[in-house]
Order: structure tokens, then C-alpha cells, then sequence
């Protein structure tokens, strides 16, 4: 009995060993993984949306040397009736509202405040759009109508061997993915627990090989098309998305705070959600969309690139949301109407006609129940009324 006693303590001993050194040897890993399972729990996903990089791989995206692009104030705003109930039942944090470039609404909630950094999500994918009419204008790309294997050659042999460029803007790869977020197998949920461990999501992405449609055939919302442009744009420049996004938007733009992404265990950027900015610099993007491109003299992205991209030109069915090279329109959307939407309630609603930016975050839980999209685009269209 005593030998037994003593083997187990032995036994015992060893696994609490084995234990502490499998911690400091991945433990950075292990608590990435915690994150994500705890990352849009009620009690933390304020503050995990304001805080992204102390729980994820990040690099900075330098905001340049140059002086801060003032947002000058104009009138209060007269918000709609029902503006407190929106804020309150979506789980609003921030939301900044200008009209003609001025400040007319301005607010924080739930313990935030002006200086956080919020994430994106797929808000994201609107700047990598623009940041490609910027590579385009410069050459280093020919055609959108030209294969992503053209430049991401590692992309031979998975499904999106025969998409052109335009396909995965459009999002109509035909690629099979899962975006169920609600689902823990789902391929989306499988690329967060890549990114979580510091794995390679340009390997996850070459590993897709099934296929629902083919390239261009119809459309199809998945996450994964983003980072088909981001690989393209890497391969196409030679030069890292953080870089880039860098010298070609952010820093000509003079925002308040540098932006940062967060990135895979490679330093590639999670270009398709993993994008945080202050609300404010978020508002100052939006404004140079909708001056075509321009900002203070300079013409910061292309306006014809920005006038095809914001356009309805993807497959969508009949009378549901459109969509364009990764912007969003309404169903009844206006010309000039659109916005980058994010998952649990991030937006950047840009109404060209009434000369309104609406930028928004939210930890909205229950972005995804019936009328929630509805109740935001009716809120967002009465403050652009209200702001005339």
C-alpha cells in the first residue's frame, strides 16, 4: 500500500510538471483559446470589444507623424424619440454622427469613452476595399476581372483556384463555409480558434478545397473571401496589409489614435473583422468615402473605385440586403445609400444624398434576432433626417 501511496505522489507530481511546463510553453495559447470561448460572454464583451489586443496577437497601424484631422463641432442634434430605447435594447457603446463633416451627435455608453479602440469586425472589410481601389490605381494590380492565383499562387489547388479578384470582392467565390457563429464546429468558429492558437490563416485558407457554386455563379456572405483579397494585395505589393493600410489611408487621414489588427501567429493581418479604431477615426473614414475619396485636398482612394464598389452588383436575391465589393445596401436603398456592417452591431452608415456619417458600436448580443438590422437602419436613416 505505502509503494502504491508513493506512486501515485510520484505520478501525481509528474503530471502537475508536465502540466506547468505544457503552460509556459503555450500558455499565451491557452489563454487566446479562453478568450474566444469567453470573448462575447454578457459580463466581458464591453469590455473585450474595447480591448482586443490584450487578448489577441496585434500589430499597429501607424497613424504617421501628422498632425490629428480636427472634427469641428456644428449644432446638437434633435435625436429621433425613440433614439434612448435603440440604444438601450441594442446595446449601444459609441456613436458619433456628422453631418457635412461636422460633429453633430456625439455619445458614449456602458463605461466606455472617446479613447477606446473598438473592434470592427466586418466593418474591416470595407477598408480593405478601399485599400484595393488604392493598389489598383497604383498598378500593382491590372484587373479585379484577373485570378487570385495571379497573386496568391499557394491558392492553386484549393477552391478558389478559378475565382477572379471580382468574385471574392463580391463575396460569390462558391467556396463552402460555415459563418454560423452560433455553431462551435462551424468553419467560422474554426478560423477564430486559428487565429486564437497562432496558427496560419493563409494555410486555413488553402485548405479550403470544397466548393457549393462556381466562381461568380451566385452570391454567398463568407468571411473567408476577405482574406483571399488580403492575400492577393499582399502578393500583388510585396508588403504586409498593416503597412499598406498605413502609408496609403490612415496616415494621409491624420487620425486621433493608431489603429492596430489582430493578427494570426505569422503577423498577418486579420484584415476580414480583426480592424479597431476609435469611433471617431471610424467617422472620419466614413467622411472621406462619402467626399468621394477625398480628404483636406488630397485624394486619398480613387472616387471611381468607391463609386463601383458601393453600388449593388453582387447576386443577391431579390429584394433582400445587396451588396457590392464588401460594402453593404439596404434592399430600398437609395443611390448614395450604404454602410460596412460588423457582427454584434458595428456600422458605418454613409448617406451621400443628406451628407451624413453615422458611425456606431454596439455589443449587441442579439444583433442576430428578428428586426435588429431593421430597427438600426431606421434609427440610422432618422438621424440622417434629423441632422437637415
Amino acid at each position: 500500500m505505502r509503494t502504491f501511496g508513493k506512486w501515485l505522489g510520484r505520478t501525481l507530481l509528474l503530471l502537475v510538471v508536465l502540466g506547468l511546463t505544457a503552460w509556459a510553453f503555450k500558455g499565451e495559447q491557452i489563454k487566446r483559446l479562453m478568450a474566444v470561448n469567453s470573448l462575447f460572454s454578457e459580463e466581458k464583451i464591453v469590455t473585450n470589444f474595447s480591448h482586443m489586443n490584450e487578448l489577441f496577437l496585434s500589430a499597429p497601424v501607424s497613424r504617421g507623424d501628422g498632425p490629428v484631422s480636427e472634427l469641428a463641432l456644428g449644432g446638437p442634434l434633435e435625436l429621433p424619440e425613440a433614439y434612448d430605447a435603440w440604444v438601450s435594447t441594442r446595446s449601444v457603446t459609441a456613436a458619433v454622427v456628422l453631418k457635412d463633416g461636422l460633429v453633430r451627435h456625439e455619445a458614449y455608453y456602458l463605461g466606455t469613452g472617446p479613447d477606446d479602440r473598438r473592434i470592427s469586425w466586418s466593418v474591416a472589410k470595407s477598408f480593405l476595399s478601399a485599400l484595393m481601389g488604392v493598389v489598383l490605381e497604383d498598378g500593382a494590380i491590372a484587373s479585379i476581372d484577373e485570378p487570385v492565383v495571379k497573386y496568391a499562387p499557394s491558392l492553386k489547388g484549393s477552391a478558389y483556384e478559378s475565382a477572379s479578384i471580382k468574385d471574392v470582392l463580391q463575396m460569390s467565390s462558391g467556396v463552402t463555409f460555415d459563418e454560423d457563429y452560433l455553431d462551435f464546429w462551424s468553419d467560422i468558429n474554426k478560423m477564430g480558434r486559428v487565429l486564437a492558437l497562432g496558427q496560419s490563416m493563409d494555410s486555413f485558407a488553402e485548405g479550403l478545397t470544397a466548393t457549393e457554386a462556381k466562381p461568380g455563379e451566385r452570391w454567398q456572405y463568407v468571411s473567408i473571401d476577405t482574406h483571399i483579397i488580403g492575400m492577393v494585395i499582399r502578393g500583388a505589393t510585396g508588403k504586409r496589409i498593416s503597412e499598406l493600410l498605413s502609408e496609403k489611408i490612415i496616415a494621409p487621414m491624420g487620425l486621433e489614435a493608431a489603429p492596430y489588427y489582430l493578427t494570426d501567429g505569422h503577423e498577418t493581418a486579420f484584415v476580414l473583422g480583426g480592424l479597431n479604431l476609435t469611433t471617431r477615426d471610424y467617422a472620419r473614414f466614413g467622411q472621406m468615402v462619402l467626399q468621394n475619396g477625398a480628404w483636406q485636398d488630397e485624394q486619398i482612394v480613387p472616387a471611381a473605385w468607391l463609386a463601383e464598389s458601393t453600388r449593388p452588383s453582387a447576386k443577391t436575391d431579390p429584394g433582400e440586403r445587396q451588396y457590392g465589393y464588401q460594402w453593404w445596401m439596404a434592399s430600398d436603398a437609395r443611390e448614395g445609400e450604404f454602410f460596412g456592417r460588423g457582427i454584434y452591431g458595428q456600422y458605418l452608415y454613409i448617406n451621400k444624398p443628406l451628407g451624413v456619417v453615422v458611425a456606431v458600436n454596439s455589443a449587441d448580443r442579439k444583433f442576430r434576432t428578428d428586426g435588429a438590422f431593421e430597427s438600426n437602419l431606421s434609427m440610422f436613416r432618422a438621424m440622417a433626417e434629423a441632422a437637415q
